[in-house]
Order: structure tokens, then sequence, then C-alpha cells
């Protein structure tokens, strides 16, 4: 992981030593994220991608609120999927006319929220459009909206598929039309289309392929709408690399696709503004999770090195309560960096369940009590997607450094 340094043997993260920050945390198990490398991956997106092009952050990919504060700084607009981010966009200062609103259960109340403070709504399904045309009457507002479009195709080699064949998200592209009248019916503003195929995306190609799709749909979609489209959102999709193997997203190609949709759009919807939505690829390779070693066991041969954070703290690296494949997430010994590696050992947690495993069988330096193990491609799906109550263990820490 070359994005952090490393000094005299010991991790450099956000320009401080691994044990001194730990230090100035003072407690293990915490999440550090590095506010340069967010700095500096929001400024190779705007390098690789054409200058017209909106960049919003999703902010489920990690909503620590010094972290979402820091972004908004970086980027043009915040995706959230509540009310709880929702308010946390606002109380940091989000533009409010820059924040959309998905998610495909959203309540009444979190809709009259919405309208109230004038963001732009994805619908997801015909349900949502009478909540929100109740709320845009009583409070004398425009009820701002878009449509999720579950598309007829897929994202091809995505980590997770989010459209194409029956789907909880969106609205089926077919259904798209019928939907579009009943928005013109009810008074609501219409602005644009969200599309959004799958994540976790490392094939370049891949991606191209369907945001060209996807921008040919809401094309073909255009011609329904009731006003002229001033937003279209082609998603994201674009993953970093965690497994052996896995080399790192070539954004080249990916730009000169978009340059490309834009040129065609500025004649085919000239009043639409092009935005790609990412989270996990702004924020995951700036963070890392840190545990320190409370126990070194031996067990029939095999080496255990027993930590105080675990499953609890980070489910994805630990393989998400026992996924068919575990991979380990990497990881290192932050305090003994350029130390040989040993004998491959197990990393565990504190947990009482054989699930509570963060590496399994790594060649790692060797490790005693007191020392700090690192997880690396922490930023993103951490703290917030971990199950932080189970078993009772205190909760994680989270810093921005």
């Amino acid at each position: 992981m070359d994005q952090f340094p490393v000094t005299d043997g010991e991790l450099q993260v956000g320009g401080l030593p691994l044990t001194r920050l730990a230090t100035r945390v003072g407690r293990t198990p915490f999440y550090a994220y590095d506010r340069e490398l967010l700095t500096q991956r929001a400024a190779t997106l705007r390098r690789a991608l054409p200058p017209a092009l909106k960049l919003h952050y999703a902010m489920k990919a990690n909503p620590m609120p010094a972290l979402v504060c820091h972004m908004t700084k970086l980027v043009d607009g915040i995706d959230v999927a509540s009310a709880g981010e929702l308010k946390i966009a606002l109380d940091v200062g989000a533009d409010p006319r820059e924040i959309s609103f998905a998610g495909p259960g959203k309540q009444d109340g979190e809709l009259w929220q919405a309208v109230a403070a004038g963001i732009l709504v994805n619908l997801e399904s015909a349900r949502e459009i009478g909540p929100l045309a109740a709320a845009s009457q009583a409070l004398g507002l425009p009820a701002r909206v878009a449509v999720r479009v579950n598309p007829d195709f897929e994202l091809k080699s995505s980590g997770m598929k989010m459209g194409g064949g029956p789907k909880q998200f969106g609205v089926d592209a077919e259904e798209v039309p019928a939907l579009l009248r009943a928005v013109a019916a009810a008074g609501l503003c219409f602005e644009g289309f969200h599309l959004f195929a799958g994540s976790q995306n490392l094939k370049a190609e891949a991606i191209v392929e369907a945001q060209q799709k996807s921008y040919q749909l809401a094309l073909r979609l255009a011609e329904h709408a009731p006003a002229a489209v001033r937003f279209l959102n082609l998603g994201g999709g674009f993953g970093i690399p965690y497994f052996p193997g896995e080399q790192r997203l070539d954004l080249a190609p990916i730009g000169d696709n978009l340059a490309d949709i834009l040129a065609r759009a500025a004649h085919a919807l000239p009043a639409a503004e092009l935005v790609i939505e990412l989270g996990r690829y702004l924020v995951g390779e700036a963070g890392v999770y840190v545990a320190r070693v409370i126990d070194r066991k031996v067990s029939r041969g095999h080496t255990y090195l027993v930590t105080d954070g675990g499953l609890h703290h980070h489910l994805s690296a630990s393989g998400n309560f026992g996924q068919v494949i575990r991979k380990n997430y990497p990881a290192a010994i932050g305090n003994r960096m350029g130390a040989e590696p040993g004998e491959p050992c197990s990393v565990v947690g504190p947990l009482c369940t054989p699930l509570d495993l963060l590496a399994d069988r790594m060649a790692l330096a060797d490790a005693m009590p007191g020392d700090l193990v690192v997880v690396f491609q922490s930023g993103a799906y951490g703290a917030s997607a971990s199950p932080q109550a189970f078993l009772g263990h205190p909760a994680v820490t989270e810093i921005l450094v």
C-alpha cells in the first residue's frame, strides 16, 4: 500500500508515525483517515475527467462528519441515502441544491424533510410521488425530483450489481414513461435521471460500456420527460484494489469516454449537467484500521495474534460474516514495517466467534503484545457498515488526520 509512507520502519498516517498517532488518539482500535490522501484523490480525478463533469460524493461510503466536511470542499455535491445522512450533509455546510437523496425505502417523513431542505429526491417508485406532492403543497416549496432508473443492463465485472434484472433499486426502465406522466400530473419539479448499474469495478472497459448504455437510455427516456433534463447522474462503479493481483483502475479511457458523452449531450441534452457519483473510490484508499495486539498464542503449531479489534468494527475485512471465499485485505504490523515476514499467522479479534478474523494465515512481521496491526483500504464501508454492538464491546474511534 504505497499511498502511506514508511519512515524508520514505521507507517506514517497524516504525517505522523503510527505509534505517536495511537498515543494521540488515546486508545485502540481506531480508524484513521488521511485528509491529504483524500485531497490528492479528488485532484487526480479532476485531472483525468472532463472539467464540465460534476463530481458527487456518495456519503454512504463513509459518513464520518469531519470527513464529509472535508469532502464538501473537494466535490460538487453530496449523495445521501437517509434523513440521518442528510442531517450530516446539511450540518457540514453542503449546498442543498447539490444534495441528492436515493434509497428504495424512503419514509414519508424523510420525503417531507427533503422538500423542506430543498434537495433533489431520486424517485425509486410511484409511491413516493404522493408524499412529495403533499409536502410541496403544504410547505409552498417545489418538490425537486429525478427518476432513478433500473436499467435493462448491468455493469459487467462489478463487485455488486445494482442494476439490470429485477432490483429493489429504482424504477424499471420500461415503467419510467408512465412514472413521468404521474410526476407531471402531481406537479412535481422534474429535473432528470439517475442511473447506477453497479459498484467496485476495476475494468475501465466495463465502466465505459455502462456509461455509454446509460447515456443512450437517458436519451430515450428524455423523450417522455415533462420538462428538459437538467440533471443526469451516470452513477459510478469505480473500484479500488483489495486483493493480490488486482490493479488500480485506469482512469484515462473513462475520462475520454465521458468527454465524448459530454460533447454529444451538449447538443442532445443542452440544459443537462452530467454527474458521476463516487464513494469508495474517493475515500477507500485514504483510510486504515488500527488494532493493538493483546496476545500472541500458538495453537497446535499455528500462531494467532489476538487484537482488541475485529469484525464488529470492520465487517468487510473479516469476510462479511462468513462469505464463501474469504480473501485477506492488505494488512501489516504498522510499527514493524521494515521487518522480514515470519511464519504465516492469523490475526483475530476478541469476539467469541471463529468468524472474528482480520487476516488468515498471512505472512506478517513477527509481532508481540503492544504492536499495532494495520488493515489498509479501510476508508470506505468500515465503521458505519459494521455491527458495532455485537457482543457488547466498545465502539471504534474515528479520526481525520
